[in-house]
């Protein structure tokens, strides 16, 4: 069964659109994303255009605020703690990554914990290992709906993360831990022995290592479930921008044993700008 990521996402942001409407008739003023792009990567101003339709659609108000590459770190903490005091703002994104002058970690540590919606900053972080209410990383809270809403077991099942960065790895690994998922959990990284046997034991398998086609047919379970989290350019000539966009599951022949599987684009990826929606909305209604 495919887990189709944009249909579940559409889901979502029509349940947020409809939530923000009630709150705005309730006489609040609409939820306000203030988004920070620096410099001018392709791929990351194609994500904040992307961003930035969704939360039209679900009205939210947004803005993208574009800097020069050449911007110092100073500049941008400058700009954070201002949009930090800013009443009117109730969510901050800033796109990464940032060019190299700047340090991701310390402008990431500088954005309000009330006020991060990608769920970043150490505190919410903290708060997700803890189990306590905070803003949980836009893709892992994703993974986690996609698996809640597709209707997977997830209670006393092997899962299988490999990757451990701190972006994805981490967070959906203290998510499938916390009480009420209970899953036994394993995470996987370039230093595992014999992974492909630890795969093979999993029910549930998050890819998010970074790697075009790594999990391959006999590394899975037939009836696993399989979450693919990467995103990876293979050339092809055939396509007309000399590319395709590949996961880190080859999918065409994984498909044919797994329970279920998502597709690789379609499907993790609508569900990052889902759930950053629904922070949005959140951080406006705890501020309220």
């Amino acid at each position: 069964m495919l887990i189709d990521g944009k249909q579940i996402a559409s889901e979502i942001r029509s349940e947020i659109r409809d939530e923000t409407t009630q709150w705005v008739s309730e006489g609040n003023r609409p939820p306000y994303l203030a988004v920070v792009l620096v410099g001018d990567d392709p791929a990351s101003a194609s994500y904040v255009r992307g961003k930035a339709r969704a939360c039209q659609e679900c009205g939210i108000g947004s803005d993208t605020i574009a800097l020069d590459s050449s911007t110092s770190e100073k500049e941008l903490l400058d700009l954070i703690s201002k949009l930090n005091t800013d009443s009117e703002v109730d969510g901050i994104l800033v796109q990464l990554p940032l060019p190299s002058q700047i340090d991701d970690q310390k402008v990431i540590s500088a954005i309000d914990p009330s006020k991060d919606v990608d769920g970043f900053h150490p505190v919410n972080i903290g708060n997700v290992v803890l189990g306590r209410p905070g803003f949980t990383p836009a893709t892992p809270a994703g993974i986690m709906e996609l698996l809640r809403r597709s209707g997977v077991e997830i209670s006393g099942k092997n899962a299988v993360v490999l990757g451990r960065s701190n972006i994805v790895g981490k967070p959906v690994l203290n998510l499938l831990l916390q009480k009420g998922t209970d899953a036994t959990v394993t995470i996987c990284h370039s230093r595992t022995r014999n992974l492909p046997d630890v795969v093979r034991n999993a029910d549930i398998i998050i890819a998010a290592i970074g790697r075009a086609h790594f999990v391959t047919k006999d590394m899975v379970k037939p009836g696993a479930v399989v979450i693919d989290v990467g995103i990876n350019r293979i050339d092809d000539d055939s396509r007309e921008r000399g590319y395709r966009l590949v996961g880190d599951v080859d999918f065409d022949n994984v498909v044919s044993v797994a329970s279920k599987i998502t597709p690789v684009p379609g499907g993790v990826g609508p569900m990052t700008i889902a759930m950053l929606l629904r922070n949005t909305l959140d951080a406006a209604r705890r501020k309220a």
